[in-house]
């Protein structure tokens, strides 16, 4: 038997047992959050008869476009003035800064406690301003929003008491709404996979008890959690997986409300979604690689540590897509000329029903954020998503990689543009580089791997080669679109 065929089945095959495991992760999510939703919904606390000490932070890096309306949403958060203070943590060299001055100063003049925080460098990036700030606050309780943030003024009313009710809560996490959903396709399919992740993720997890995060904005921290558990690190891009899995470690328990709405604007520019994406992605693998042996090392139940694993390592999903990506144009001639794997390719077919769970999870969050929605669009719209998530399998696998090496790289904060009659400056991430043209290319790999299979006149990886086709171009295409 040939090595080298019989290498690249293998691998095929690892791969896909791989995103069965995947898939069948995200159908037991699904599961657990429909039994959360099935249950009789509990009350929410009641307010207390004295509020306490709340420190609202909004970390921000060069934010022209958004930096108004986010200063003026938290000064309408409805919460009692002499316990509220609210802290612009400002590491901008932009117009930002005096944009941000002169809010903090009309604030201060009507009353409210508002600082202008600059510190002298942008050392740790956002954990670092976040790790400041506290040292120049009383707060007792910490809600962070970023910039894109528009907190509804009563949020701090419907998030505090939850922690005055239990005194093991660390943290209690909101879901995110979308300012500008109906933006753009591209702004639909981020609001699609968000949505499955704060409705279906957050919801099962938190339901049988597993451990969730924070999703760094859109939630509230009791301080003395913070401090048990270290404090914000800057080891990670994800700074809030991190402080999150520490604090769980330690006992804090987290508390997800999916029926408290924090909105947010999507990137709506494709190198804005790629440094989102790389953020997410790397910091994810780094807190993998930082938190895995702890979790399993811990005493918490096997069902925690099987769930926290598949958490952490959610992102590498990406690697073992563009694996095996790469090796199923090969497999087209495999299958052509190597008849004694047949019975293998057979049993592939029958693997790939894994995706069924997937294909479940996604239609339930659809359903839940769009109970009136058609359902005869929802088939056309989860190929469309899951087109592009393949297409940006080069840029997040990368990412991941270099999480995995533990190599640093900078903070790269995601763009936003903002609404408004004005002209907004337009925040470029970077140009079109050689990732843009690999991307490209790989979409004319992908084409040339679908005309083999048809020229063949086999379709067994036909709808795989269809989407990574589609994809790649799709991507390479608004990378290119976008930064002209």
């Amino acid at each position: 038997m040939p090595l080298l065929p019989l290498l690249l089945v293998v691998v095929y095959g690892m791969c896909l047992l791989f995103i069965v495991g995947f898939s069948m992760g995200q159908w037991h999510l699904t599961r657990l959050a429909l039994r959360a939703y099935a249950a009789p919904p509990a009350l929410p606390p009641p307010a207390p008869a004295e509020w306490p000490r709340v420190t609202v932070q909004l970390p921000l890096y060069n934010e022209q476009n958004v930096v108004e309306r986010i200063i003026d949403a938290t000064a309408a958060l409805d919460y009692p003035a002499d316990l509220l203070h609210i802290q612009v943590l400002d590491d901008s060299n932009d117009a930002t800064v005096s944009l941000a001055a002169a809010r903090v100063a009309h604030h201060t003049a009507g009353g409210l406690r508002i600082s202008h925080v600059r510190r002298p460098d942008r050392e740790g990036y956002k954990a670092g301003a976040l790790r400041h700030g506290l040292t120049e606050t009383d707060g007792e309780f910490i809600a962070i929003f970023d910039a894109d943030f528009v907190p509804e003024p009563g949020f701090l009313r419907r998030t505090v008491p939850y922690f005055l009710q239990d005194a093991a809560v660390g943290v209690v996490q909101t879901r995110w709404g979308h300012l500008n959903q109906d933006e753009s396709l591209l702004t639909r399919l981020q609001a699609f996979g968000l949505d499955a992740h704060f409705l279906i993720e957050q919801v099962g997890r938190t339901f049988a008890g597993y451990f969730i995060n924070f999703n760094g904005t859109g939630g509230v921290w009791r301080r003395t959690c913070i401090d048990d558990a270290g404090g914000w690190h800057i080891d990670t891009l994800t700074e809030d997986l991190d402080l999150s899995y520490r604090a769980q470690l330690r006992g804090w328990r987290f508390v997800y409300r999916p029926e408290i709405v924090a909105p947010a604007e999507l990137p709506a520019v494709m190198d804005a979604l790629k440094s989102q994406q790389f953020r997410w992605t790397k910091g994810a693998a780094e807190t993998a690689r930082k938190h895995l042996g702890p979790l399993w090392r811990s005493a918490q139940p096997l069902a925690t540590k099987l769930h926290g694993s598949f958490h952490l390592l959610n992102s590498s999903v990406y690697v073992v897509i563009l694996l095996m990506a790469l090796l199923s144009v090969p497999l087209v001639f495999v299958r052509r000329d190597y008849h004694e794997f047949k019975f293998v390719f057979q049993l592939a077919s029958v693997f790939l029903l894994g995706f069924v769970p997937l294909i479940y999870y996604y239609y339930t969050a659809w359903r839940l954020a769009r109970p009136t929605g058609k359902a005869s669009l929802y088939p056309g719209f989860f190929l469309l998503f899951l087109s592009v998530s393949m297409g940006l399998a080069l840029h997040n696998a990368r990412a991941v990689v270099l999480g995995w090496m533990g190599q640093r790289t900078p903070f790269v904060r995601t763009p936003k543009a903002g609404s408004g009659g004005r002209a907004k400056r337009r925040y470029r991430t970077g140009g079109v580089g050689a990732l843009v043209l690999l991307e490209g290319l790989l979409a004319g790999y992908f084409a040339f791997g679908l005309g083999a299979g048809l020229y063949f006149g086999d379709a067994g990886l036909l709808p795989f080669h269809t989407l990574l086709t589609l994809g790649f171009a799709a991507v390479c295409y608004y990378s290119v679109r976008h930064a002209r």
